[in-house]
């Protein structure tokens, strides 16, 4: 039986069709969402060396910052539609590689199901850019993964 579902928001229309997706079957099912977004960090290395006062366009705030906010903006839309649905939500950000946070955050919510929207990429296309949905149904044994297509 299925009591809590986790989906990952990545504010792409993709993530906005798997979310609706998983409010219907949390609808039928009594279920509720874990809903997750990830900071990608594999594009950063390290630290910044010089602060973001000093960059030559003088940014106001860093990066990582604005990615935490821009998270935190898709998560707290996918909770309201949540709420205004009647489906018990909570919402997590993390950062790091986004296969292995999404497989980290479905075992420690202890999830019954993940659903993962799909760009629909070509093959050669996930391999060369990567893709986090063919990744977590890769590694992921044991949670069952809902792909939903665009």
């Amino acid at each position: 039986m299925i009591k809590k579902i986790l989906v990952s928001i990545d504010g792409s229309k993709t993530a906005q069709k798997a979310l609706e997706y998983t409010l219907d079957l949390a609808k039928q099912t009594g279920s509720s969402i874990i809903l997750l977004s990830v900071i990608d960090k594999s594009p950063f290395y390290g630290e910044p060396i010089i602060p973001s006062k000093s960059t030559p366009t003088h940014l106001l705030e860093n990066l990582e910052d604005y990615l935490q906010q821009t998270a935190d903006a898709y998560l707290t839309k996918a909770e309201e539609l949540c709420a205004s649905k009647r489906v018990e939500s909570r919402k997590i950000v993390q950062a790091g590689h986004p296969v292995e946070e999404i497989i980290k955050a479905a075992k420690a919510s202890k999830v019954d199901l993940i659903v993962l929207g799909s760009h629909g990429k070509s093959a050669l296309g996930a391999v060369l850019l990567g893709s986090v949905t063919i990744g977590v149904m890769h590694m992921e044994k044991k949670i069952p993964v809902l792909v939903v297509r665009r």
